[in-house]
């Protein structure tokens, strides 16, 4: 019998096999389920497709999926399920990019043993793994002597930051410096900082870090929150270029961020910090209802050019933005006015050493300029609240640059740069019922990356479907990914190799939906003009 896929609401896809011959123009295929269940399913224009074929089982479990018979997204997902549950094997190869599974858990898969299979080895002579991927980024830098880039994308809580840091460990361990400046170290010490911790305990001691501070819950870091499907979600985009000398020993990085969002500062964090050196700070427990679970990483500070002195002032400020969170504006009778009566104001005032009196003033208060004079005008409580959650995000965002800024600096060589391999890292997507405009931005930035890769293959899962990450090694002189599929059957059918050109889906439309002349963007740019201006139809 015919076996093939059929839609189910429950399972996505269900296996079935077609008992009765079907014939051009039927309605109804007679199918039988896997248990045994007979099923009369509906075909025709008005009604459903007719089912995707389903692979031979010689086939299934295949480590690319390239190799497969039928590329459609039931094969795609069936394979990879098979490949996780039944062979413990999160990676999996279609064509030039590694689709990886988020397991939620730690695995021995990642030490210096395997680093040492991989290196040296073609991409193919090995089980698939981000290892694979970023030897032979590393072998074409220097066999071709140019520049290479990884790019990781996928929604949030697929892994794409531990993805990228696999790869930039693999980097440190074959292309470690040949000086005793262990600049190696100090690109994997910026990591904990901007995103997860790279170390064990026990490398931690190896490598004596002695800073250690959980100023909140989980093992987040700045830039990093809490979403509805990641408790340590990257909340930027990021790009590291590691730069190697001619000797293709690493000399230096450089690490670039993008559109952090900041949203979560004012609506979704609360913090504690109880060890006796944050007494200063105070804060207690879960004192504030505006902070996200956040951790602020572990590194040593002659590595990351931060000092001690400098670390004090940055707990000083994120303690000052949590206070400021917490502090209460209280309407006036009339509604247009609003006064202040707070504890956290004044810690707040004394963190950032800003004089009580004027803050409390200008936080209720704004000056309005005209070409003749200016003058003082009293906000309503709204207005007021707004205001203070807009001065919480721009400290933060401040901050944020202030430690990029520094890491940067930490990383800088003086030595003559040869190449580089860049990671990007970009921010995972994530659909609400309601959507923050710096959400929409992020998941526009997705849907333009996802267009690189939709010729890649000829069908992959739908977003709803998918919890992957996928990683791609891209040398720089390479045709754009939107274009490797199309130009790959060019060279079937330049060659009269037996072919049937596959049409796959394109998200242009949706791109042009929001870029395009009247599109999205261009109406959120026109209510702004609106004198009558309202958030809520922003």
């Amino acid at each position: 019998f015919t076996r093939v896929w059929i839609p189910d609401q429950d399972e996505v896809w269900k296996a079935a096999e077609i008992t009765r011959d079907y014939k051009e123009g039927d309605v109804v295929l007679h199918l039988q389920l896997e248990d045994g269940t007979p099923l009369e399913y509906q075909v025709g224009p008005k009604s459903n497709a007719l089912p995707f074929l389903r692979n031979p089982d010689i086939l299934v479990g295949e480590n690319d999926l390239t190799a497969l018979s039928y590329l459609h997204e039931p094969a795609v997902l069936h394979n990879l399920r098979v490949r996780f549950l039944e062979s413990n094997n999160i990676y999996t190869y279609c064509g030039i990019v590694l689709v990886a599974i988020n397991p939620y858990e730690q695995l021995q898969i990642y030490g210096e043993e395997v680093i040492t299979a991989y290196n040296g080895q073609n991409m193919g002579d090995m089980d698939p793994h981000i290892f694979a991927v970023a030897e032979e980024a590393y072998k074409q830098m220097i066999r071709d002597e140019k520049n290479q880039s990884i790019i990781v994308s996928g929604e949030s809580g697929a892994g794409k930051t531990v993805s990228a840091k696999y790869a930039m460990r693999y980097f440190a361990t074959v292309g470690g410096s040949s000086s005793d400046a262990n600049v190696e170290e100090k690109v994997l010490a910026s990591n904990p900082i901007m995103e997860v911790r790279v170390w064990t305990e026990t490398e931690m001691m190896r490598r004596n870090i002695s800073l250690w501070i959980c100023f909140y819950a989980d093992d987040t870091a700045i830039g990093n929150a809490k979403t509805t499907r990641n408790d340590n979600s990257s909340r930027f985009g990021k790009y590291i270029q590691i730069v190697f000398s001619k000797h293709y020993h690493i000399i230096g990085a450089n690490m670039r961020t993008y559109l952090l969002e900041k949203s979560r500062v004012v609506f979704q964090l609360c913090a504690s910090a109880s060890l006796p050196e944050f007494k200063e700070l105070s804060l207690s427990e879960l004192t504030s209802d505006h902070l996200t679970d956040f951790m602020f990483g572990c590194w040593r500070a002659d590595q990351v050019g931060i000092k001690e002195s400098s670390q004090s002032g940055i707990f000083k400020i994120m303690a000052s933005i949590l206070h400021l969170g917490n502090v209460e504006i209280i309407s006036e009778r009339d509604g247009e006015s609003c006064h202040r009566n707070d504890v956290h104001l004044q810690h707040f005032c004394r963190l950032l050493g800003v004089e009580l009196k004027q803050m409390d003033h200008w936080l209720c208060h704004r000056k309005l300029a005209t070409a003749s004079e200016t003058y003082v005008k009293t906000m309503s409580c709204k207005q007021a609240n707004n205001a203070r959650d807009a001065l919480a995000k721009h400290i933060y965002a401040r901050l944020f640059d202030w430690i990029v800024g520094h890491i940067n600096k930490a990383l800088q060589t003086s030595s003559k740069q040869h190449s580089f391999i860049g990671v990007l890292d970009i921010y995972g997507f994530e659909t609400f019922e309601v959507n923050s405009f710096e959400q929409f931005c992020i998941n526009y930035a997705n849907e333009k990356l996802q267009q690189q890769f939709n010729s890649v293959s000829s069908a992959e899962p739908t977003r709803s479907q998918r919890s992957l990450d996928r990683v791609s090694h891209l040398p720089p002189s390479a045709p754009c990914p939107q274009h490797v599929f199309k130009l790959e059957q060019d060279e079937y059918m330049k060659e009269n190799i037996p072919w049937t050109l596959i049409d796959f889906y394109d998200n242009q439309p949706c791109i042009d939906l929001i870029e395009a002349r009247l599109g999205i963007l261009d109406l959120l740019d026109e209510e702004c003009k609106v004198r009558t201006y309202f958030f809520s139809r922003f």
